[in-house]
């Protein structure tokens, strides 16, 4: 593990694994830098993988008041870092990626993964989903956060969230959950931020999984239709997941080609 130093000060903690051209992976909500690490180890033959802990999770610090610019600045500092030259983002990372690009951190190529900008078809958001997040977290109630997120945003079952509860697991959710408003408040009203995106000439690859359901499909092809440079890839996976087995062939050819 590597640590910087963004520009407010808040520690960035990273790993490195591989050779080749750097590629840094931008996680989504509710996930830390060890999600990809069976990822960065699949992508180390062809690739410098540099994982890492958005602000607020696992070994990275955080610093008070949260504001969008200061994630788009740890991109940019840990990208200047690393000398890295692509980006691949999940979900709500995808956000923090196109708001970073359209910013100026300069990337060669982009990939995202199913941001998951609300389309028509798409079940209703969570009812004062970024108030309530907020007031959770005020008032001294992560565990709140991380079930309003996983029940009503995400659509798990209250069934398998409360299996969770009072294990390893769930204290490690709860510590996380402080930055559930960062990603809400990334995502703003969740439309496809079609103006953003018609100025980020960058090429890029939008993919969806074979097995989510149409609305994020249609959603992942509307965002590559507001893109000046984009094409879309569909692979074979699960909701909102991809198989290592399709997903690094097909990174490999669209970054190296």
């Amino acid at each position: 593990m590597d640590k910087i130093t963004s520009s407010d000060g808040t520690s960035i903690a990273y790993d490195t694994l591989g050779s080749g051209p750097g590629l840094i992976l931008i996680a989504g909500a509710f996930t830390d830098r060890s999600y990809y690490a069976p990822l960065a180890t699949a992508l180390s033959p062809h690739f410098t993988v540099i994982t890492y802990d958005r602000r607020g999770r696992g070994d990275s610090t955080d610093t008070a008041p949260y504001a969008i610019e200061r994630e788009l600045e740890d991109l940019a500092v840990l990208r200047e870092a690393t000398g890295a030259v692509y980006a691949k983002a999940d979900s709500s990372g995808a956000m923090l990626l196109v708001r970073a690009v359209a910013a100026g951190v300069p990337f060669d190529k982009l990939a995202i993964m199913e941001p998951p900008f609300r389309v028509e078809g798409a079940p209703p958001a969570p009812d004062r989903y970024l108030e309530r997040l907020q007031d959770f977290i005020a008032t001294g109630n992560p565990g709140g956060a991380a079930e309003l997120f996983m029940v009503e945003a995400v659509g798990q079952p209250q069934e398998l969230v409360d299996t969770f509860k009072g294990t390893p697991m769930w204290s490690s959710l709860e510590a996380m959950a402080p930055t559930l408003v960062y990603d809400a408040l990334q995502m703003g009203d969740s439309s496809v931020p079609t103006t953003l995106l018609a100025g980020i000439p960058t090429e890029t690859l939008a993919i969806h999984s074979t097995g989510s359901p149409a609305w994020m499909q249609s959603a992942v092809r509307a965002t590559a239709d507001a893109l000046p440079n984009a094409h879309v890839a569909a692979l074979e996976g699960e909701f909102h997941q991809v198989s290592e087995e399709a997903l690094v062939p097909a990174l490999t050819d669209f970054y190296l080609k």
